[in-house]
């Protein structure tokens, strides 16, 4: 099982961030709701939305967005 984060997507191939490396993937492979942030899991062949690892991802990058702009 490997987790990765939707960097982005450029015509059929969707780009994953895979630690310190991407892999691009045939879009038609993954969930057709998956987004540009997003992360994801592959298990083999079965790519799934991590709704949860996306919701924390979303919430620690609020969090260093906030620390950023602080006046």
């Amino acid at each position: 099982m490997i987790k990765g984060i939707i960097d982005r997507f450029e015509g059929d191939l969707v780009v994953i961030e895979i630690e310190n490396s991407t892999i691009n993937f045939p879009k038609e492979k993954l969930p057709k709701e998956v987004n540009v942030g997003d992360q994801i899991i592959i298990d083999g062949d079965h790519i799934a939305l991590d709704t949860e690892g996306t919701k924390k991802l979303r919430e620690e990058i609020d969090a260093m967005a906030d620390d950023l702009f602080e006046e």
